[in-house]
């Protein structure tokens, strides 16, 4: 039922934005003096859409570009750049990093100085992309401009308005349109689930739970509570695990604050290259701590002045100050976890309150044994004795902290575009640090502060086998046609196309593809194969997540690859079409729309015969133009799959 009802909202909003548009412009002439004149372009935005600016960096959304035409060049000449209204710089959902765009009104201005003065009107065209928190459109207008000062306002037609006629170049004779009228995705949300956080949180508790600095506390607490009476006992063990998760989520308190402020500051520290970077750092500085060359500590006079009061004042608020010196006596063990929790959960986008869920969990797991045996003493037999386990625990740790640290530094280089640390360097990497984790748990090692090498027990083999088979697990990865191995660590890794070995083809995976429609059908024609046709663009992330996250499937991957004609067409290309293929299509209203790139025409394709404007958008047709099923947007690769096996079940 979940499944079904984010279908139909995705799909209720796929309509109202295709049906509206979100951006309406109107033109302006200023007349600064004789023959100087100021063009003002002014935008209307609908709320919770983004027009972007005409000034951006790579690597996002598709900068507003302005340009202004006319039959003369010798009219009139531009004077001085173009000057936009105020802007906004925030983390955009979309593209995963910040971006520099207008919300509500934009206005842009440009100075010319008319060299005909017998010249009334002026012509431009605007492309631009616009976004909400779901989808994108990329879209142009004309402009025009009237010099006697004349407000024009713009009609912004939606590319589905175009007329569909039979001498339509760009329309195809499609059959069961039917399946156009429903969608079959399932969209999938971005943010991690609040359940995964809590037990993340609580794993990472668990294992605060067996390091040196919190294992031998357990006895110790449990004996102190069990002096007392039995009902004070049971009472006052609830209320000093009740504390400890209270003072963890106090913990996260200033990130609802900062968020309040500012929405977006998560977001910005989960995409800036400086802060990944230093959060890179950390971690290396962490793992060092667990690697047993300095300890992090709290300063002993906090501890003792908050131990003296536990001792002096007893009672209720007495139990308090014993759980907060346990948080801070435990801090150069549980420090490192809680920071790498930290740090995961603000980097996830997912926003204070998943690090509050994490603190729970995290604080649970700690809390509980303390809580527990203190209503069941006899328990306290069954735990293992304390010993150098602990700090080989701790050194497993440490290793841990520095696989984890090569996720903010691959952050970092990918956001930047250095290429220091690609695909298979990253997993070298981790194979390097797994493999010296089975020396040092083999005993071949041992770190400076430690007596002697590890003794080769049962465990301490068994554990030293896990992490090779893990490191040989990973070899496979390195090979020119590594990209579909490693699966089981591909959240963590840089995505396949980031690689050092070159590509084969420009298609995504390197499948074939066609990026051009009737080339891509006469192939399926010849070879008897439907099509997946694929609606995309340079700057679409989702259409990126899908090829990484659902096309790397290898079920998915073999049933594209063996079974479709892949077809791909891009939406944003700004590449010119040759002269002989610039067409012209009519809008109902009798405007005319001239095609002059290859993204004009694929989305002027896109809307005329399929009714839609937005992307990732993936139809199957026959090779006799018939559609196969429903077309699906951004989903998960389980439903994808099905769509692809539904879609073959139903050639006739």
């Amino acid at each position: 039922m979940k499944r079904l009802f984010s279908s139909f909202f995705f799909f209720l909003i796929c309509q109202i934005f295709v049906a509206q548009n979100p951006i309406s412009f109107s033109t302006d002439v200023k007349r600064i003096s004789e023959n100087n004149y100021q063009l003002i372009i002014n935008a209307d935005i609908q709320e919770n859409w983004r027009l972007y600016s005409k000034f951006l960096k790579e690597g996002g959304a598709i900068p507003t570009e302005i340009t202004f035409e006319n039959s003369n060049s010798n009219d009139f000449k531009l004077s001085g750049d173009l000057i936009e209204s105020e802007t906004i710089t925030k983390f955009d959902p979309i593209f995963g990093l910040d971006q520099t765009y207008f919300i509500n009104k934009s206005s842009f201005k440009q100075n010319i100085y008319l060299t005909n003065n017998s010249l009334k009107t002026i012509i431009g065209k605007i492309a631009y992309q616009a976004c909400d928190d779901s989808v994108c459109i990329f879209r142009e207008t004309d402009l025009q401009f009237n010099l006697d000062g004349s407000v024009v306002k713009i009609l912004n037609e939606d590319l589905t308005t175009l007329v569909k006629s039979k001498d339509n170049p760009l329309s195809i004779p499609l059959k069961n349109i039917e399946y156009l009228e429903t969608q079959s995705s399932s969209v999938v949300s971005s943010g991690n689930n609040i359940i995964d956080i809590i037990i993340l949180g609580f794993l990472g508790g668990f294992l605060a739970l067996l390091t040196p600095c919190v294992f031998p506390m357990i006895p110790l607490t449990v004996s102190f509570f069990n002096n007392k009476n039995s009902s004070d006992s049971s009472f006052y063990a609830i209320l000093y695990g009740s504390f400890i998760i209270i003072i963890f989520l106090l913990l996260s308190l200033p990130f609802h604050f900062m968020e309040s402020i500012d929405p977006e500051v998560l977001n910005r520290i989960s995409t800036n290259a400086l802060l990944n970077l230093f959060f890179f750092l950390i971690f290396i500085f962490f793992a060092f701590s667990f690697f047993g060359f300095y300890e992090l500590t709290i300063p002993s006079s906090w501890i003792n002045a908050i131990d003296s009061k536990s001792n002096s004042i007893g009672g209720s608020i007495g139990v308090f100050f014993m759980a907060l010196t346990l948080v801070l006596v435990s801090f150069s063990c549980t420090g490192p976890i809680l920071g790498s929790l930290l740090v995961g959960t603000i980097t996830s986008q997912g926003g204070a309150l998943q690090l509050t869920m994490g603190m729970l969990g995290f604080s649970v797991a700690l809390a509980l044994p303390f809580t527990l045996f203190a209503f069941f003493p006899k328990m306290l037999s069954s735990l293992p004795k304390s010993g150098r386990w602990m700090n080989t625990f701790k050194i497993i740790l440490g290793f841990l902290e520095l696989g984890f640290a090569l996720k903010f530094l691959s952050n970092a280089d990918l956001v930047q575009h250095w290429g220091i640390l690609k695909r298979e360097i990253y997993i070298g990497i981790w194979i390097i640090i797994s493999f010296l984790l089975f020396l040092y748990l083999f005993g071949i090692y041992k770190f400076p502060h430690e007596s002697s090498k590890l003794k080769r027990n049962k465990l301490n083999i068994s554990l030293s086998l896990l992490f090779l088979c893990f490191a040989i697990y990973l070899l496979p990865a390195l090979m020119p046609s590594g990209s579909n191995n490693a699966r089981l660590v591909s959240g963590f890794i840089p995505p396949s196309f980031y690689s050092v070995y070159g590509s084969k083809t420009d298609c995504p995976l390197n499948l074939n593809c066609f990026k051009d429609f009737d080339n891509g059908l006469d192939y399926a024609k010849k070879n008897d194969k439907p099509i997946l046709l694929d609606f995309t663009g340079w700057a679409c992330i989702n259409c990126r997540r899908v090829e990484e996250n659902v096309w790397t499937d290898p079920k998915v991957y073999d049933l594209i690859n063996n079974n479709f004609v892949l077809i791909s067409l891009y939406v944003d290309d700004r590449k010119k079409l040759d002269p002989n293929e610039r067409i012209e299509i009519k809008y109902k209203s009798g405007k005319i729309k001239n095609i002059n790139t290859i993204g004009e025409k694929a989305a002027t394709f896109q809307a005329i015969n399929f009714k839609s404007a937005s992307q990732p958008y993936y139809v199957l047709l026959d090779n006799d133009l018939s559609i196969l099923n429903s077309p699906i947007q951004y989903t998960s690769k389980e439903v994808y799959l099905n769509w692809l096996e539904e879609g073959l079940k139903n050639i006739k």
